[in-house]
């Protein structure tokens, strides 16, 4: 909130401050202005993240980027690095279409529908190595995320009034209609094989994809702009644009899993035996997951793993995980037409 004051603060500076001259810029027609009435946008641009903030859980994975190493021989391991990984899913696309309404050439009001590609996020980063020999990768886990969205954006514009180059500020809030994001995780493993000798070994590769559904919300936005008439019926505007809008977690799916598991003779390769797990492995705990304020001695929370399977007190319902956010707010700039009626 404090980062929209100060844009909107620093936006009438600014428009105070344009020279004289932008209201004395002519152009050839033959017909007056259009300051009041109909008008319809199309814009498109792109934004940087600003605000970030600690990912969520990627199942059963933190949002960590660890490097541990295994001894080999005792099976004793130790942590190399380990770090928290944050950030926002701010940065990315946006395109939006605009009905607005000019009250006279002062003061206008528009909404914005709004789509939303951000770039990919980097959730999760597990490697683990032999110890002494930390190029050899005996299995690692490797999540991002991205998100997509629409968005309402109503808003009011302000503007000095001029004709053929006019500055404004535009500032409102966001209210998300709809958005997803999405997680995809590569991960492989390399165990050893329970009541066999240690040549024997298991090697487990996973492919997962989850989304999470968000819950209602509401963020702000602020932008600058300035409008160039190319005659009376057509603008050409370029603005800068601040948003912010944290939006948490209500639920979770995941929507695909294929899970391999090839079990080999290090001295004479596989052995033929493989077992494999789908989507429809998976149990309703590991498959869907409600996310909470606060977790207690009642919430379906893991008991434990077995395998590359997670186990639940209650395997038959939803677990439950710990709501977290992530904020799809950013500065960023939008070029765009205006069709006034």
């Amino acid at each position: 909130m404090k980062s929209l004051i100060h844009v909107i603060t620093a936006s009438v500076v600014l428009l105070c401050s344009i020279p004289a001259w932008a209201q004395n810029t002519s152009i050839s027609t033959n017909k007056p202005p259009h300051d009041h009435g109909l008008y319809l946008k199309i814009a498109g641009g792109y934004y940087f993240s600003v605000s970030q903030g600690q990912f969520p859980d990627v199942g059963p994975y933190p949002p960590h980027d660890t490097h541990e190493s295994i001894n080999t021989t005792t099976g004793a391991t130790a942590i190399i690095s380990d770090k928290v990984l944050t950030g926002s899913y701010g940065a990315g696309a946006r395109g939006g279409l605009t009905v607005g309404w000019n009250f006279n050439k002062y003061v206008g009001i528009e909404g914005t529908f709004n789509y939303y590609s951000s770039s990919k996020n980097l959730m999760t980063k597990q490697v683990v190595t032999a110890l002494g020999a930390p190029t050899t990768v005996l299995g690692q886990v490797i999540s991002h995320g991205y998100v997509h969205a629409v968005d309402f954006a109503p808003s009011v514009i302000i503007s000095p009034g001029y004709t053929q180059v006019n500055p404004y500020l535009r500032f409102g809030v966001v209210v998300p209609l709809w958005g997803r994001l999405n997680i995809e995780t590569k991960a492989s493993q390399t165990s050893q094989v329970p009541g066999y000798p240690a040549n024997i070994i298991a090697q487990t590769t996973i492919s997962r994809h989850e989304q999470i559904k968000p819950n209602i919300t509401i963020g702000f936005q602020g932008a600058l702009g300035v409008s160039f008439a190319l005659n009376n019926r057509l603008d050409i505007f370029v603005e800068a644009e601040y948003r912010n809008v944290p939006v948490y977690g209500k639920s979770k799916e995941v929507t695909a899993y294929e899970e391999n598991t090839v079990i080999i003779n290090t001295a004479s390769g596989p052995t033929g035996t493989t077992t494999h797990r789908g989507l429809g492995d998976l149990s309703t705990a590991e498959r869907y997951t409600d996310y909470k304020t606060t977790l207690d001695q009642n919430s379906n929370t893991a008991t434990g793993t077995t395998g590359a399977t997670t186990n639940y007190k209650d395997n038959t319902k939803p677990s439950n995980d710990l709501k977290s956010y992530i904020n799809i707010g950013g500065l960023g700039a939008n070029v765009g037409l205006k069709f006034k009626f």
